[in-house]
Order: structure tokens, then C-alpha cells, then sequence
């Protein structure tokens, strides 16, 4: 198979789909690797680095995308990229379709094949290919909400930490899944006070075991988030629904019961967030202010250490990159249920609910899709 890994154009984005050691991997089973040039810089790798591995540099992206019938990026394409994608290329990236419907429209009138790394879903219930990204942005959620609720960026002031004789700071995470149980980590390993909220009580129970005593476990519901959003100094959204948009748990008029200079980090923002007043953001500009409440929703947070995503991406991704190249995407994909929930769009039919409903879009049955 022909695989082109272009450069990422996101704003901000150093992140790349494929690191040497992938290409290698798949050059030495026989695959053609076409890198874009530079391609690989803000993750610090060369192009030689890549040309060594054995794949082959092209200059621009219009012609990774002619030569490929696998397309392997990390962030959803965006505009400029719709044209360049064509009728039954596979494009292997995250598309979080749901929050975005012109991406979606896109796609169904490209007749390409969209499979979706946030989708692919073990029998667990597990998202293997989410699971390092969600790592980093859990972690550096707590991070970048540290920095602003600094003074001079109008946070409260805070520190997390807190100092002794003086109490630390407050942070509510809304969600129990990796993202909030990474951001709850690193929280609670700079001694601020963490409270958890989720629905599963299991995972509860879970997280209730595993973590350390500054670490708060409570059932989420509209009356604990409505009081305990009074008195935190860092909320973060890390709420996830498979494919579909993220529900939204705090709305506009509740900023008006925060303290001036708290801060909300919503992770959930790919999915069109847990905020009600979310909008995506860039690492360029990554917070705005409402209500005194400091917002930070950059939609790419793990492009900011590219050096560790990247790395961590291609980890999970690459398994099932070889199988697609191996076998096609049909043939992976009806061998590996995993990877089959990864599809989202085939050939301009929506094969995901989450998506279609999100849009009320027509559906189609993915085994009406495969059957034909």
C-alpha cells in the first residue's frame, strides 16, 4: 500500500502522523511511506531521519495526497485540505466529525473512507487510540489551568499547591475517565484539593481506591456541579461520548455563581465541550474571558509537546496502520470488530450514529455499507 503522511497546517499543530520508526516498520513489510517535507521538524525529527527509515520525501501535500491510498495525519483535515482528498482514499486520523459539521459534509462529498482514531473502540469499551492523547491533554490540562489562575493572566491568584499555613487550591474535575483521572494525578501531586464527579459509580469506586487522599470522589449531577462550582478555583471539562457531542453540564448562567478569576479548561472541546460557553481556541490565543471566568479551550492540546505526542501517538496507531496496509481497509477492518467502530464514513455514507444524529444526517447501517 501507499501510505502519505502530510504536515500538519493546524494552527499550532508540530504534532505528525508517523514517526521514523513507523515508516521503517512499514517500508520493511513492503509499504511505500511518502512523507511531506518538514513534515516531521516540530516533533524533531529530519526529513533525513525519515529518508534513512526508508521512506521517500515529497515537497508539497497536494502531492502526498495524489500519490496515497492511505492518508495517515493527526488532527481532522480542514479546508484546505478538503479538495485534495479523493473518492475511496483511506484517511486514518482523528476527525472528531461530530462537533464540526462542514468537516462532515466534506467528507461525505469526497466519497473518501474516514476512520476515525477516537472511534476505535475495544471490547472493553476502551479507546486505544484516544488513550495517549487523553493522556497528555488530562495532564496538561492541570498545567496550563495552574498557569492561569495566575494574577497577571486574571486568575484568581491561586496556587495549587498552596504553601504551609495557607490552603491550596480547589479543582473539580468533571468526568472519571483517562483524561480526568490523568488531570486528577497531576493535581493531586501539586497538593491541591481534587473532587471527581461521574456517573459510573464503578469507576467511583475505582478511582475512590487508586488515589491519594487529596483526591475526592462524588456522583455527578446538576445540584453537586451547581455547589461545588462556588468555591473551586479550577473546573475541567473531561466529559467523553464516543463519536457523539459532549453534554453540556455547565451552562452560561452558572459562570455567574464562579469566583472572579476561575478557570475552565474544557478537554472537551474537540466534541463541542462540556461548557456551554466552550469555543475552540489555538495555543496562539488559547484563553478569552466571560463573566470574570478565565476560558481555556485550545482544541489541540497535546500539540503543544509534540516531542511526547507524537511519540505516544504512533505507539498506539501503528498496529493498526499495519494491519490496514497489509490487508486493506476491508479486509482489516472486517477481521478486527476494534477497528471496524472506526469507521465513521464510506464513500458518502454516514456509518456512524453518534455522527448522523449529532447532525441529523442520514444514517446508514455500517453491514448495509461492507455488504455491497
Amino acid at each position: 500500500m501507499i501510505i502519505g503522511v502530510p504536515k500538519e497546517i493546524k494552527t499550532n499543530e508540530d504534532r505528525v502522523a508517523l514517526t521514523p520508526a513507523g515508516a521503517f516498520e512499514l517500508t520493511r513489510r513492503g509499504h511505500k511511506v511518502y512523507v511531506e517535507k518538514t513534515a516531521g521538524d516540530g516533533s524533531g525529527f529530519t526529513d533525513k531521519e525519515y529518508k534513512d527509515a526508508g521512506a521517500k520525501i515529497l515537497r508539497t501535500a497536494p502531492e502526498i495526497f495524489k500519490k496515497a491510498e492511505m492518508i495517515m495525519k493527526v488532527k481532522e483535515p480542514i479546508r484546505p485540505e478538503y479538495k485534495l482528498i479523493k473518492e475511496d482514499q483511506l484517511v486514518f486520523t482523528y476527525f472528531h466529525f461530530a462537533s464540526y459539521r462542514p468537516l462532515t459534509t466534506a467528507m461525505v462529498k469526497s466519497k473518501s473512507v474516514c476512520l476515525a482514531y477516537e472511534t476505535v473502540e475495544l471490547p472493553d469499551r476502551s479507546l486505544p487510540l484516544l488513550v495517549p492523547m487523553s493522556e497528555v491533554a488530562g495532564r496538561m490540562a492541570i498545567q496550563q489551568g495552574a498557569k492561569y489562575l495566575e494574577k497577571p493572566v486574571k486568575g484568581r491568584g491561586v496556587l495549587l499547591g498552596g504553601v504551609p499555613g495557607v490552603p491550596p487550591g480547589k479543582v473539580l474535575i468533571l468526568g472519571g475517565g483517562i483524561v480526568g483521572t490523568q488531570a486528577a494525578k497531576m493535581a493531586a501531586g501539586l497538593g491541591a484539593q481534587v473532587t471527581i464527579l461521574d456517573i459510573d459509580l464503578p469507576r467511583l469506586r475505582h478511582l475512590a481506591d487508586i488515589m491519594p487522599a487529596n483526591v475526592n470522589t462524588l456522583f455527578s449531577n446538576e445540584y453537586n456541579i451547581r455547589r461545588l462550582i462556588t468555591d473551586h478555583d479550577l473546573i475541567v471539562g473531561a466529559v467523553l461520548i464516543p463519536g457523539a457531542k459532549a453534554p453540556k453540564l455547565i451552562s452560561r448562567s452558572m459562570l455567574k455563581d464562579m469566583r472572579p478569576g476561575t478557570v475552565l479548561v474544557d478537554v472537551a472541546v474537540d466534541q463541542g465541550g462540556c461548557i456551554e460557553t466552550c469555543k475552540p481556541t489555538t495555543h496562539r490565543k488559547p484563553t478569552y474571558i466571560i463573566d470574570d471566568v478565565v476560558h481555556y479551550c485550545v482544541a489541540n492540546m497535546p500539540g503543544a509537546v509534540p516531542a511526547t505526542s507524537t511519540h505516544a501517538l504512533t505507539n498506539a496507531t501503528l498496529p493498526y496502520a499495519i494491519s490496514l496496509a497489509d490487508k486493506g481497509w476491508k479486509k482489516a477492518c472486517a477481521d478486527d470488530a476494534a477497528l471496524r467502530k472506526g469507521l465513521n464514513i464510506i464513500n458518502g455514507k454516514i456509518v456512524y450514529k453518534g455522527v448522523a444524529d449529532a447532525f441529523k444526517m442520514k444514517y446508514t447501517p455500517l453491514e448495509e455499507v461492507l455488504s455491497e
